[in-house]
C-alpha cells in the first residue's frame, strides 16, 4: 500500500508545481509622457511693442586696456571702450532685456530647433545680451584669431567654462532651468562680458540701436513685464493684452 501511494503522491506534487509555476512578468520601461504644449491661437494673439528711453546724465565711456593681446587692440583700431551702458543717438538705451515675468504660469511652449548664438568676435561677446529658452541649444562661436574662454557663471543652472581656440568647432550647450540673468565672462580677456536670460517661454526681446523692442504672438491675458539692464537695474510694468490687441509698454531708465 505504501509502495503504491508514495509514487502517486510524488507525481501529484510534481504536476502541481509544474502547473503553478510562472515566469517573472517582464516589466516594460515607462516612457516619459510627451509634453503637452500650449497652442497659441494666431487669430487672438496680440503684439507688444515698446521703447527703452534714457534720461539724465550719460556716463562717460571708459577706455579699456587690451594691450595684453595685440590682436584685440587691432580689432578696435586701438580705441576700445566699455559697453556696459550704451545710449543710442536718439536718446534710447540698448542691451535691455525685456521679458514676461508673470502671467504664463502653467503653460508649456515648444523648444526652438534653431540655436541661439554667441559669437566671440573683435574680442567681444556678440550679442552682449541674449535670450534663450530652457532646453534650446546655445551655440558658441569663435570668429577671432585668438583663443577665448566662455564662462557662464550660473547660480541656478550648472556653471561651466570652456576654452575655444581660433578655428575650433562651435560649442553646443543647454540650460535646464529658467534664470535671469546669467553673467558670462572670458577667463582670458577680463573686459569681455555677456548676459544670458534663460526662460521657459519665448516671450522676450532685447533693445537694439533704436531702443525699441517687439514681442509678438502673445496670448491674451494679464502680465507683468520686467526690463533688465546690467548697470541701471530692473523695472516692472503690468499690462493687459486683449484678443488681437496691440499693446505699447515703454520704460525709462535714468543715468546714474
Amino acid at each position: 500500500m505504501r509502495l503504491t501511494l508514495l509514487p502517486a503522491l510524488t507525481l501529484a506534487a510534481f504536476l502541481l508545481s509544474s502547473c503553478s509555476g510562472t515566469k517573472p512578468a517582464e516589466t516594460k520601461a515607462l516612457e516619459p509622457a510627451a509634453p503637452v504644449y500650449f497652442k497659441v491661437d494666431p487669430a487672438t494673439a496680440g503684439t507688444l511693442t515698446g521703447t527703452i528711453k534714457f534720461t539724465g546724465r550719460k556716463s562717460a565711456r571708459k577706455p579699456l586696456d587690451m594691450s595684453n593681446d595685440p590682436a584685440c587692440v587691432e580689432a578696435h583700431h586701438g580705441k576700445p571702450y566699455d559697453e556696459s551702458e550704451v545710449v543710442n543717438p536718439n536718446g534710447t538705451l540698448a542691451n535691455v532685456f525685456v521679458y514676461v515675468k508673470t502671467g504664463l504660469e502653467g503653460k508649456q511652449f515648444p523648444i526652438p530647433a534653431t540655436p541661439a548664438t554667441i559669437d566671440q568676435k573683435g574680442c567681444w561677446f556678440n550679442p552682449r545680451v541674449i535670450g534663450i529658452q530652457v532646453g534650446q541649444t546655445l551655440s558658441v562661436v569663435n570668429s577671432d584669431p585668438v583663443t577665448h574662454n566662455i564662462h557662464p557663471m550660473a547660480q541656478i543652472n550648472r556653471e561651466w567654462n570652456h576654452s575655444q581656440g581660433a578655428g575650433d568647432e562651435p560649442l553646443a550647450r543647454k540650460f535646464t532651468k529658467p534664470e535671469v540673468m546669467i553673467r558670462v565672462k572670458c577667463n582670458i580677456h577680463s573686459w569681455m562680458h555677456a548676459f544670458i536670460g534663460v526662460l521657459d517661454h519665448p516671450y522676450y526681446a532685447v533693445s537694439g540701436d533704436t531702443g525699441s523692442f517687439t514681442i509678438p504672438n502673445l496670448p491674451p491675458g494679464d502680465y507683468t513685464l520686467e526690463a533688465w539692464h546690467e548697470k541701471l537695474g530692473t523695472q516692472d510694468q503690468k499690462i493687459t493684452v486683449s484678443p488681437s490687441g496691440k499693446v505699447t509698454a515703454d520704460f525709462t531708465f535714468k543715468g546714474e
